[in-house]
């Protein structure tokens, strides 16, 4: 329960709603001010258009200022995941593949230890449907070990997977089926796959986070349900999650920045005002008259927020928004990451192959 605690109050604090500790560590230096957080390890690398930052919570001070548990966060991002360049693809699934052999080799993983891969998600709703979509592209080989000799295993490792579904589909809890299955095919690790939410429309779908803290399912959209993570199963428990919707509440609050920073693109000739000042009326607003000092503050990013969360509710205040071609976005971005767990998993399988294993 200590993540869901940290991510409430960094939620009440901020306004704002993000599963990637890269916002959340953005989001803390922008309002508090100082670059480095007590109990926070930013690690930043660039390399041919794609950043890997690496973020580490130290201590239970840094999971409070940052929302998130103690333990490793990396994030790959890259426009490639939305560009439909399968050569970029490939080389992304290999960064991945190896910051994947990173994570194992912390949870002290041998060789030979089986692994359950699980897709969250609902496999019907396509922005919920990675989960299941990478399982579909993932070699699956405890089946064939069981029955083959060592010598014919060829440096494959024993990986089992499920798409367990939602709660609204089995009437059963996804980490209930998680522990079921772990402790009876006795499996070493976890890793699940899910969607995430962001708060920044850019890093839909091209951002990749990987870390060690385990998962909160629905979390993202404000459904809490049992964590998934080595308190609750007592394994290791690596989440791979790619950010797919964003909420509309973000959306408006961000244009109405752009409007107050003059960097609207207009015709040849527009004039573009370089602030505009709001005047806001609590009556017309809130329903009901309050005093100025209880109206938020517009010019601060967390009071405006607040506000647009009151002016688009009932309805819209919830609304979550995803890309139009989020089909073929999410189909590119689950063969990224089944291709790079294929590379880190068998010893066998090789960069330049791993797309032939995918359909």
């Amino acid at each position: 329960m200590a993540q869901v605690y940290h991510t409430d109050h960094f939620f009440e604090k901020y306004n704002v709603r993000t599963d990637l500790a890269l916002e959340s560590h953005q989001v803390v230096v922008e309002k508090e001010g100082p670059p480095e957080l007590p109990g926070v390890k930013v690690e930043t690398e660039e390399q041919e258009g794609i950043i890997i930052t690496r973020i580490t919570v130290e201590n239970e001070l840094g999971a409070q200022l940052m929302g998130k548990a103690p333990g490793n966060y990396s994030t790959i991002e890259s426009r490639a995941l939305r560009e439909h360049n399968r050569d970029l693809q490939e080389n992304l699934a290999e960064l991945l593949a190896q910051e994947l052999e990173w994570f194992f080799s912390e949870s002290k993983l041998a060789p030979e230890d089986g692994i359950l891969v699980v897709g969250l998600g609902n496999w019907n709703a396509t922005p919920d449907a990675l989960g299941p979509r990478v399982i579909e592209n993932l070699m699956v080989t405890r089946h064939l070990l069981e029955m083959s000799p060592p010598e014919l295993r060829h440096g494959l490792r024993p990986i089992s997977a499920i798409s367990p579904g939602v709660l609204g589909l089995t009437g059963i809890e996804t980490g209930e089926i998680i522990l079921g299955v772990v402790d009876r095919i006795g499996a070493k690790a976890v890793i699940c796959i899910d969607a995430l939410a962001s708060r920044s429309v850019d890093r839909l779908c091209s951002t990749i986070q990987i870390s060690d803290t385990g998962i909160n399912p629905g979390a993202g959209v404000g459904n809490r349900r049992l964590a998934i993570n080595q308190e609750s199963l007592g394994i290791p428990v690596i989440a791979i999650g790619v950010p797919t919707v964003v909420h509309a509440v973000t959306i408006v609050s961000d244009a109405l920045d752009l409007i107050e920073q003059g960097n609207l693109n207009g015709a040849p000739g527009d004039q573009i005002p370089q602030r505009v000042q709001f005047e806001v009326d609590p009556d017309v607003l809130l329903g009901k008259k309050q005093s100025p000092q209880t109206i938020p503050n517009l010019q601060d990013s967390v009071g405006k927020r607040r506000l647009i969360s009151q002016v688009l509710e009932p309805y819209m205040g919830s609304m979550i928004v995803t890309p139009k071609e989020i089909d073929i976005l999410i189909e590119e971005v689950a063969d990224v990451i089944a291709g790079a767990l294929n590379i880190s998993f068998h010893e066998g399988v090789n960069y330049d192959e791993v797309f032939k294993y995918l359909s």
